[in-house]
């Protein structure tokens, strides 16, 4: 008989600990929380010291249920994750099926091997209740400020918007970094390279050096370039310096999503769910992570395994420590569960970040990678100009052998560093050509989900495990949105010194190419802005970081939760009070544009009904006329001939087969219509720039699609009634006035008679 229930969160992670325990112990899974606050109202019962009311979701009474039932005279076990949420999660299970608090079996493992979950048995815990308050607190905080702020935006802004604390904040990250952009304004400066050789090397060897100035006009660095015809090159220093490159800490949650989004192109979200899978298989070590550390066991593993590959003279034995303040909940780095592995079984996806934690966990334990760092100065006669060149030659490669982290910075460098001859100084060298090539100052990068999650992490704004639910919010929301940029052209000029003669050419580039970067929508500005006139000390960065670290403080025992939740509501609710008193010039939110010059009237930009739109007033007595913004135009940032363009549509193209053929915009997207038929634009297609021809295809098209669905695809002389035809949504049989599906698998090319009334005659009515 199984005397034993073992509760977990997951059904995977329960079949997978299943494995581990004998025939005493039965494992199910909650799914998740099994209560949350109450959708009736505010859940949160202010007068009774902020009481939370919770409820049982319809969802979950089932599962609730069935532990309820496996639960009496078992000796229960509650093993949920160990963070937070996980204890939370266990303590509402005590409520909900019953369970003393302070003598049901609380277990927590970093990994789901046997090893660990047998230890745990061995030791349990009860359940604590100082980190079950601090999920609380942040659970009751949210709910307080989304149900309170949310109601103010409908009235003042736009109905049916929300806000969050931690969402809010990261919403305005991403608005001032997009005014960043817009208020920039870029600089063209040349830059200088020359290719040198020595004088006295028979070889010609040559090396790039760059000079340490940089010139604002073609003009300067013209003149720059005649001054160098016939000018001696002297070397005035050169360096050479032993240097070390040591790798990277193991993963934690936040530097695994910022690494995985940079190296396998994944989403925050992507990232956690496929680490969740890895996780519940037995595969890698928690994910929910602040922790660097390492345990001795896998310190052991990682020396035997890198001594295995690469030989003993790559290993080395270092713990990192923890440097982040408040780190919670964690006793280990994200890692695998057996460092031996090196491969696994399972998707592409699991397998790719399978690998880069592996990876970065075996290179963490290896030796630093050694490096000759040289720096050669060079002079120029008469002049205080210098050419630096820099290069950098790896004597031993060292954990490089393995991994090397990457960065934010898409940017490539534009020199490159590489080997450089043996020079000394007083050294003569000699430059073959010297190359000034014009290029442009560049706007600040938008945020990509791994740079966000970076800045936020360096604010101390939400924690690892909020990062992909708060990115999913705020998109999912319509205030940000995740887009590609297409790359423009634009000229720039290159002069090259080479025997005596400069030479010009005018050469072309694509510049401002983005993939996967995160912008404001005009909705999420306006609301922005909003929240920070009003609520300046919610969305402040440095009070939101301060709410975590009184989570922490409530984690530790320090402060109780409803103190800092009294703390917090009091200027919070007079703060919303003032608001909803206080009058909102929605014209104001307008912004002026300038003037129609066909009409005189004024252009402004503002939030409609239905999204961003322009508007040119009407006169007196009559009606303005509006235009939808493009997608990537903003309120903010859209020009006076920008908008002017808008009410471009509809645009009449000419005339086919004696109709008239117009492209415009309408409720259902972007459109060519003849006559009383219209054929919506394919993907790519731009209704201001669409041709004649390019019309009369779309439109051809879709008549013989028409044409198509008409023509029935099997018809029966015996039995004129009889149709088969394609539809909208695939083949069926038509039948004396009424339609009837094909079963899964029939061919309706080859359906006899006899078949077709079959179906017909077995078909639910």
């Amino acid at each position: 008989m199984q005397e034993n229930l073992v509760i977990v969160e997951s059904p995977a992670k329960a079949k997978t600990i299943e494995k581990f325990l004998g025939k005493d112990y039965i494992v199910k899974s909650s799914f998740g929380h099994i209560r949350d606050l109450s959708k009736k109202d505010l859940g949160i019962d202010i007068a009774e010291g902020f009481r939370p009311i919770y409820e049982v979701p319809a969802d979950k009474k089932k599962v609730v249920d069935e532990l309820a039932r496996l639960s009496k005279e078992k000796t229960v076990w509650l093993a949920s994750d160990e963070d937070r949420e996980g204890e939370a999660i266990a303590w509402h299970l005590t409520e909900v099926l019953g369970l003393p608090v302070d003598q049901t079996k609380r277990i927590v493992f970093h990994e789901i091997t046997k090893r660990a979950i047998l230890e745990a048995i061995e030791k349990p815990r009860t359940v604590n209740m100082d980190l079950v308050n601090a999920q609380q607190a942040r659970r009751i905080l949210d709910r307080l400020v989304g149900f309170e702020l949310s109601p103010v935006l409908w009235k003042k802004v736009r109905p049916a918007l929300s806000a969050g604390r931690v969402q809010s904040v990261a919403v305005r990250l991403i608005v001032e970094r997009e005014r960043e952009i817009i208020a920039f304004r870029s600089t063209p400066y040349f830059r200088v390279v020359a290719q040198f050789h020595a004088a006295d090397d028979p070889d010609k060897t040559l090396f790039k050096a760059e000079l340490s100035s940089r010139f604002e006009t073609r003009e300067e660095a013209e003149a720059f370039l005649r001054s160098c015809i016939g000018a001696g090159f002297t070397v005035i220093r050169a360096e050479e310096k032993p240097a070390q490159r040591y790798p990277a800490p193991p993963f934690t949650t936040s530097t695994l999503q910022q690494e995985a989004g940079r190296k396998l192109g994944m989403s925050v979200s992507q990232t956690m769910s496929v680490a969740q899978h890895l996780y519940e298989q037995g595969l890698i070590t928690y994910m929910r992570t602040d922790s660097v550390n390492l345990s001795l066991q896998a310190l052991a593993q990682c020396k035997e395994e890198i001594t295995k590959l690469y030989g003993e003279k790559y290993s080395r034995w270092f713990n990192y420590k923890t440097k982040t303040k408040g780190a919670q909940e964690a006793h280990e780095a994200i890692r695998p569960s057996y460092i031996d592995r090196q491969e696994i079984e399972g998707t592409a996806a699991e397998k790719r970040l399978y690998d880069l934690i592996w990876k970065r966990t075996v290179a963490s334990q290896m030796v630093c990678a050694e490096l000759d760092r040289t720096t050669v100065v060079i002079g120029m006669d008469n002049t205080p100009n210098q050419f630096v060149a820099q290069g950098e030659v790896v004597r031993f490669d060292g954990f490089l052998r393995l991994y090397s982290e990457s960065t934010d910075d898409d940017q490539a460098a534009e020199s490159g560093e590489g080997l450089l001859p043996k020079l000394a100084e007083g050294d003569r060298v000699v430059s073959t050509q010297i190359t000034a090539t014009e290029r442009f100052t560049s706007a600040p990068a938008r945020y990509n989900e791994a740079s966000l999650v970076k800045r936020l992490e360096e604010l101390g704004i939400g924690r690892p495990s909020t990062y992909a639910p708060t990115i999913t919010t705020i998109i999912n929301r319509g205030y940000v949105v995740k887009q590609n940029r297409d790359g423009q052209k634009r000229g720039y000029v290159q002069l090259t010194l080479a025997d005596g003669r400069i030479t010009a050419k005018n050469l072309t580039e694509n510049f401002g190419k983005e993939k996967n970067r995160l912008s404001p929508t005009d909705i999420g500005m306006v609301v922005n802005d909003y929240l920070e006139a009003q609520f300046g000390p919610i969305v402040d960065y440095n009070f939101t970081a301060r709410v975590e670290k009184e989570f922490d403080r409530i984690a530790e025992g320090e402060i109780t939760w409803k103190e800092m939740i009294a703390a917090f509501y009091g200027p919070f609710h007079k703060m919303v009070d003032a608001a909803i008193e206080k009058q909102t010039d929605k014209k104001g939110q307008a912004r002026i544009l300038g003037t129609d010059p066909k009409t005189g009237h004024t252009v402004k930009a503002r939030i409609g009904r239905y999204g961003p739109m322009v508007e040119i007033e009407g006169a007196e007595g009559e009606k303005s006329r509006f235009a939808s913004l493009k997608k990537g135009q903003l309120i903010e940032s859209i020009t006076l001939d920008e908008a002017l363009e808008l009410f471009a549509l509809p645009r009449t193209l000419g005339e086919l087969d004696g109709e008239e053929l117009t492209v415009g915009i309408g409720r259902y997207g972007a459109y060519v219509r003849y006559g009383k038929s219209f054929a919506s634009l394919a993907k790519g297609d731009d209704p201001y720039t669409l041709t004649y021809d390019r019309a009369v295809e779309i439109v051809r098209a879709h008549q013989a699609a028409a044409a198509a669905a008409n023509t029935p695809l099997r018809s029966f002389p015996e039995d004129p009634d009889m149709l088969v035809k394609n539809g909208r949504y695939g083949a069926y049989i038509a039948y004396k006035g009424k339609n009837y599906r094909l079963p899964k698998g029939a061919k309706p090319e080859t359906l006899t008679l006899e078949e077709c009334l079959k179906i017909v005659s077995t078909s639910k009515k």
